[in-house]
Order: structure tokens, then sequence, then C-alpha cells
């Protein structure tokens, strides 16, 4: 009962985005989403979401189309609770920024269009999707029991054709987000599409990204010296592209590292130094870091960060972590169903979309707070590398939490669950 209890408190602070009436159809829709079984339609989620009919099915529609709440309020609910419960004042945050297309069918879905899939896609060959492309804003959190970062959500925006590039799009959520949380700041990866953010200067934010090979680059303007006459320089003199750097750079400069990879720590060796990447930071220095396998199996790589006195290591760990971005969209849309909510008119497929990505931040929230360092996980004898536990784990160990309550409640005598009904709880917690 006290683990459903926290995940009500969770949702109860989200009730003043709401109207009173509004507010009852979130909380049904948010326990209904998490203990659907089945594909997470809208109709598919109302027998777990509303079992007693309490409201019409039109309201539920009604509630993503018409309803009169807005997304960012909803989303600073969550980012200030994250913060309270789990991020110290005075750590720096990371955080990540991507886009992605949660696929739509249907002959009008307000805001979709036709993109490039870049899942699908190769080299050789574009393949292009019908859908809603969303960028999305992310904690990245890091936990001692979890050899990985966390991805979690914390701001969203749709993009459309014609409106704010994806770029524009971020930088407006890095300004909401700093604003949100005026005593942290915060460390930004992202990919090289990305990396113009560099040159809009985020609030309280340094911005860390690949660099292109071509890149042109110029060394720090020199000192002025005194009497000297007209406008100072803003950049200095050419220098090579990132891999001719890398290539006449002497031995003695490279330094063999240690830095964390998708949970493994491996060694690289690492060459910084500072200039200016003109083009797209203008006049703000960065430094570069080119990265070399030591046993050169892998392409060298390169990558640039805004804190000019960042620890090179560090900047490729922060890189790496990046990729938690990626398994949040995995999880939100293999898991909790992110693209298979029938919206099609108005503000309801961007919304659906969000809630969604909500969710998928709420239910971490929920797990980490609850279990605390007490987290577990089913052992399987197939899968015995496992060290932390999953989303799907933590969402079956909040489907089972609520379960739980909602067979004791309905219970005249309320007795304890019996073996056949925990084993059959939990069975039902990963359904899906």
């Amino acid at each position: 009962m006290a683990d459903a209890l926290a995940w009500e408190t969770i949702l109860a602070a989200a009730a003043a985005v709401f109207t009173r009436p509004a507010f009852r159809l979130f909380r049904h829709i948010a326990c209904g989403w998490v203990l659907c079984p089945a594909r997470h339609t809208i109709t598919g989620m109302l027998p777990s979401a509303d079992p007693d009919g309490e409201h019409a099915h039109d309201a539920f529609h009604r509630f993503f189309r018409d309803a009169v709440w807005k997304t960012a309020p909803l989303w600073k609910t969550l980012t200030v609770a994250l913060a309270a419960a789990l991020l110290p004042s005075d750590q720096t945050v990371g955080t990540s920024v991507d886009d992605t297309i949660a696929h739509k069918t249907g002959p009008k879905v307000d805001g979709a269009g036709v993109f490039r899939d870049p899942v699908r896609s190769t080299k050789r060959k574009i393949v292009y999707a019908f859908g809603l492309n969303v960028v999305v804003l992310s904690l990245r959190l890091t936990l001692p029991w979890a050899p990985q970062p966390f991805g979690l959500p914390v701001n969203l925006r749709l993009y459309r054709k014609g409106g704010p590039s994806h770029v524009q799009l971020a930088a407006e959520m890095l300004r909401e987000i700093a604003q949100w949380l005026p005593l942290h700041h915060f460390i930004l990866t992202a990919d090289g599409a990305y990396a113009s953010l560099a040159k809009l200067r985020p609030p309280r934010t340094h911005v860390t990204s690949r660099m292109r090979r071509d890149a042109a680059l110029y060394d720090l303007p020199a000192p002025r010296q005194p009497g000297q006459r007209g406008r100072p320089r803003k950049k200095g003199e050419r220098l090579p592209t990132p891999p001719a750097i890398a290539s006449q750079a002497p031995t003695a400069d490279w330094k063999l590292t240690n830095v964390r990879m998708r949970g493994r720590t491996v060694q690289r060796c690492l060459l910084a130094r500072t200039l200016l990447w003109y083009k797209v930071a203008t006049d703000t220095p960065v430094l570069l870091v080119i990265v070399r396998d030591p046993a050169r199996r892998e392409h060298d790589d390169y990558f640039f960060t805004t804190d000019i006195h960042a620890d090179p290591g560090a900047v490729v760990s922060d890189y790496a972590g990046r990729w938690s971005i990626e398994v949040t969209f995995r999880d939100a849309k293999q898991i909790l169903g992110a693209e298979q909510p029938q919206s099609w008119r108005r503000q309801g497929p961007e919304r659906t979309v969000t809630v969604a990505f909500w969710l998928h931040s709420a239910v971490w929230l929920w797990y980490i707070t609850v279990r605390g360092d007490k987290v577990s996980w089913p052992l399987r004898p197939w899968y015995t590398r496992k060290r932390s536990p999953s989303f799907a784990d933590a969402l079956a160990a909040l489907r089972s939490a609520l379960w739980c309550q909602r067979i004791s409640a309905s219970s005249a005598t309320k007795p304890e669950l019996t073996k056949i009904a925990a084993s059959l709880v939990d069975l039902l917690a990963r359904a899906g």
C-alpha cells in the first residue's frame, strides 16, 4: 500500500496543471497506461484506467484532443520533483537532447510529416517514415547500483516543418529547464546535428558534441598589444582539420586514459587542444578532444566541449553516456507504447507522446525513490550477466504494487495475497 501511495504522490504533484475534472482523467490515464497489458490505444487502456466506467470513453479522447492544459507546466512539476529527490543543488547535471520519430498511421495526423528514419536508414539507402518528429531533452542520471546512466525525459517539443528548427527547439527547452532549476549547472551532450547549440550559449550550460572531420578550425587570437590600432581580431591563424591535427601531433602529446563507455572502463589515447570552431561556436573557445583506440581497431573520434577546463576523459565519458537517450526512445516506444494511442486531431497526437515520455520518467522516479538501494530484478538462467534493473523491471514493480492495491481494495475481508494470487499478479505485471 505504501508503494502505491508513493505513485499517487507523484501524480498529485501535477494537480495544479489541470482543472479538477481533467486531473481525475489524468490520474486514471496515468494508472491505466502503466497497467495496460495490451496495445496502448486509448480505448485499450480504459479497462485498466476506469474499470468502473466512471467516465464516458469520449472524455478520455477529449482529454488529449481538447482539454485545457499545457505540456510545459506538466514537465516542470516532474523536473522539479526529480531534482528534489535525486539531484543535490551543488551537482552539475548531465543532460542529453535528440529527436526521434513517433510513427503514426492515418489519412491526416495533426503535426505529423514525412521524415528520414534514422533507425532504418543506411549510408546507401534512405528510408522515410510518416509520424511525429519530437525533440526530447533528458536528464542523464548515474546511480551507484547501475553501471550505465539512465535517461529521464524532462521536456519535449514537436518539430513542425516550416517552424523553429531542431536546434532552436532544443535551445528553448534548455532555457526552460534553467529557469525550473535555478541552482544547477548543466552539461549537454548531443550528436553533431546539435553542435550549433554552442553558438546559442544556453544559460549555465556547457555543450559537448561531435566535431566534423572537415571542420574549419582556428587558433585563439593573439593578445592585443598596447597601442595596437584597429578592431580586435576574432580568430587566430587557420589550423589543420581534426584528422590532420591528430596525424601531426607528437606521440608525447597523447595521454592514455581510462574512460567509461556503456558501462565498461576502457583505455583510450586522448589528445586535447583549445581552439576556435568559428562557424559553429563563433568566438567561444572550445576544447577539441581526439579519441584514439590504442589497438587502432576503431577509427579516431573527434569531440568538442565549450568547457575548456574540462577533463578530456570526462568529455569522452559524458558523450558515451548520451546513448542513454536512445535507450529511453526504445523503452518509451516498445514498452510504454508511445506511438500507439490513436489520437489524430488538434493537440491530441503531441499530447499522447508527451504523456508517454512523462510517464517514463515518473516510473523511474517512483522506482528509484521507493526501492532505493534495495533494487532487484528476476533472475533468468539465460541472462546471467545482467547487473542492473531495466525499465521493464521498474514498470513491472510499479504494476505489481498497483495491482496488489486494487485486489486488496476490492476484497471485503482484505486477506493477504496467497501464493497463487501473487504469482498471477507477477505474470500480469510483466505482460505486454
